[in-house]
Protein backbone atom coordinates (compact mmCIF):
# COMPACT_ATOMS: atom_id res chain seq x y z
CA UNK A 1 0.00 0.00 0.00
CA UNK A 2 1.65 2.93 -0.81
CA UNK A 3 -0.48 5.89 1.18
CA UNK A 4 0.47 9.14 1.21
CA UNK A 5 0.61 10.68 4.74
CA UNK A 6 -1.62 13.75 5.47
CA UNK A 7 1.22 16.68 6.70
CA UNK A 8 -0.67 19.23 9.45
CA UNK A 9 1.52 22.58 10.41
CA UNK A 10 1.03 24.28 13.78
CA UNK A 11 2.24 27.42 14.02
CA UNK A 12 4.13 28.71 16.91
CA UNK A 13 2.88 31.76 19.17
CA UNK A 14 3.00 35.49 18.58
CA UNK A 15 2.24 34.11 15.03
CA UNK A 16 -0.69 32.31 12.76
CA UNK A 17 -0.96 30.04 10.16
CA UNK A 18 0.05 32.17 6.98
CA UNK A 19 3.86 31.26 8.53
CA UNK A 20 3.62 28.26 6.79
CA UNK A 21 3.02 29.31 3.50
CA UNK A 22 5.87 28.47 1.34
CA UNK A 23 6.04 24.88 3.32
CA UNK A 24 2.84 24.48 2.70
CA UNK A 25 3.53 24.99 -1.42
CA UNK A 26 6.46 23.36 -1.72
CA UNK A 27 4.68 19.83 0.10
CA UNK A 28 1.34 20.36 -2.04
CA UNK A 29 3.90 20.55 -5.27
CA UNK A 30 5.25 17.32 -4.22
CA UNK A 31 1.68 15.63 -4.30
CA UNK A 32 1.42 15.62 -0.07
CA UNK A 33 -2.13 16.58 1.38
CA UNK A 34 -0.90 19.22 3.74
CA UNK A 35 -3.52 21.31 6.05
CA UNK A 36 -2.58 24.42 8.12
CA UNK A 37 -3.78 24.75 11.50
CA UNK A 38 -4.78 28.24 12.32
CA UNK A 39 -5.15 28.30 16.46
CA UNK A 40 -6.38 30.78 18.54
CA UNK A 41 -3.48 30.89 20.73
CA UNK A 42 -5.92 31.62 24.21
CA UNK A 43 -5.12 28.44 25.32
CA UNK A 44 -2.96 25.27 25.07
CA UNK A 45 -6.69 23.11 25.96
CA UNK A 46 -8.30 24.81 22.66
CA UNK A 47 -5.17 25.02 20.66
CA UNK A 48 -5.15 21.34 20.72
CA UNK A 49 -8.71 20.96 20.61
CA UNK A 50 -8.61 22.88 17.55
CA UNK A 51 -5.48 21.01 16.27
CA UNK A 52 -7.11 17.40 16.71
CA UNK A 53 -10.57 18.69 14.37
CA UNK A 54 -7.95 18.82 11.81
CA UNK A 55 -6.80 15.44 12.31
CA UNK A 56 -10.19 14.10 12.42
CA UNK A 57 -10.65 15.55 8.97
CA UNK A 58 -7.59 13.67 7.64
CA UNK A 59 -8.26 10.54 5.66
CA UNK A 60 -5.33 8.40 6.59
CA UNK A 61 -2.02 8.74 8.76
CA UNK A 62 -0.85 12.43 9.81
CA UNK A 63 2.77 14.06 10.44
CA UNK A 64 1.81 16.73 13.05
CA UNK A 65 4.71 19.68 12.43
CA UNK A 66 5.18 22.19 14.83
CA UNK A 67 7.28 25.40 14.78
CA UNK A 68 7.97 27.05 18.27
CA UNK A 69 4.75 26.37 20.37
CA UNK A 70 3.33 24.55 18.21
CA UNK A 71 6.05 22.07 19.29
CA UNK A 72 3.59 21.99 22.58
CA UNK A 73 0.63 21.53 20.78
CA UNK A 74 1.59 19.00 18.43
CA UNK A 75 3.17 16.59 21.40
CA UNK A 76 -0.34 17.16 23.09
CA UNK A 77 -2.15 16.27 20.22
CA UNK A 78 -0.15 13.84 18.97
CA UNK A 79 -1.47 10.97 20.89
CA UNK A 80 -4.22 10.38 18.19
CA UNK A 81 -4.61 6.89 16.44
CA UNK A 82 -4.02 8.61 13.51
CA UNK A 83 -1.10 10.92 14.12
CA UNK A 84 1.94 8.67 12.49
CA UNK A 85 4.89 10.90 13.86
CA UNK A 86 5.98 14.00 15.22
CA UNK A 87 8.23 16.84 13.35
CA UNK A 88 9.25 19.74 15.45
CA UNK A 89 10.88 22.45 13.67
CA UNK A 90 13.06 24.97 16.31
CA UNK A 91 9.88 23.94 18.65
CA UNK A 92 9.31 23.40 22.21
CA UNK A 93 9.19 19.45 22.78
CA UNK A 94 8.27 18.95 26.64
CA UNK A 95 8.22 16.17 28.92
CA UNK A 96 5.95 14.95 31.26
CA UNK A 97 5.26 17.77 33.40
CA UNK A 98 7.07 20.60 31.40
CA UNK A 99 5.50 23.49 30.19
CA UNK A 100 7.08 26.40 27.84
CA UNK A 101 7.32 28.60 31.23
CA UNK A 102 9.26 26.16 32.47
CA UNK A 103 11.48 25.22 29.60
CA UNK A 104 12.71 29.10 28.97
CA UNK A 105 13.27 29.45 32.54
CA UNK A 106 16.95 27.72 31.71
CA UNK A 107 17.75 28.72 28.10
CA UNK A 108 21.58 27.33 27.00
CA UNK A 109 24.13 29.60 27.65
CA UNK A 110 24.14 32.45 24.85
CA UNK A 111 20.43 31.96 23.71
CA UNK A 112 18.43 34.82 23.87
CA UNK A 113 15.88 34.55 26.37
CA UNK A 114 12.24 35.09 24.74
CA UNK A 115 11.12 38.17 25.55
CA UNK A 116 7.51 37.60 26.89
CA UNK A 117 5.73 39.75 28.97
CA UNK A 118 4.31 39.03 32.60
CA UNK A 119 0.28 37.79 31.66
CA UNK A 120 -1.92 40.99 31.55
CA UNK A 121 -5.96 39.74 31.36
CA UNK A 122 -4.89 36.06 30.80
CA UNK A 123 -2.94 37.52 27.83
CA UNK A 124 0.57 37.23 27.41
CA UNK A 125 2.50 39.88 25.09
CA UNK A 126 6.10 40.08 23.98
CA UNK A 127 8.47 43.07 24.84
CA UNK A 128 8.54 44.77 22.14
CA UNK A 129 12.44 46.35 22.99
CA UNK A 130 13.82 43.03 23.13
CA UNK A 131 11.72 41.22 20.33
CA UNK A 132 14.81 41.92 17.48
CA UNK A 133 17.45 40.24 18.86
CA UNK A 134 15.37 37.13 20.15
CA UNK A 135 13.00 36.28 17.05
CA UNK A 136 14.67 37.80 13.87
CA UNK A 137 18.33 38.81 15.14
CA UNK A 138 19.40 37.40 11.96
CA UNK A 139 17.45 39.57 9.53
CA UNK A 140 18.44 42.65 7.97
CA UNK A 141 17.21 45.41 10.10
CA UNK A 142 16.37 47.96 7.42
CA UNK A 143 13.18 45.39 6.78
CA UNK A 144 12.49 45.28 9.94
CA UNK A 145 10.84 49.30 10.22
CA UNK A 146 7.41 48.59 11.45
CA UNK A 147 8.63 46.49 14.73
CA UNK A 148 10.87 49.24 15.87
CA UNK A 149 8.44 51.11 18.45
Amino acid sequence: MNEKLNIVLIHGGFVDGSGWEGVYRILRKKGYNVSVVQNPTISLEDDVAVTKRVIAAQTGRVVLVGHSYGGVVVTEAGNDPKVAGLVYIAAFAPDKGESVETLIQNPPAGAPVPPILPPQDGFLFLDRSRFVASFAADVNQSRLGCVHG
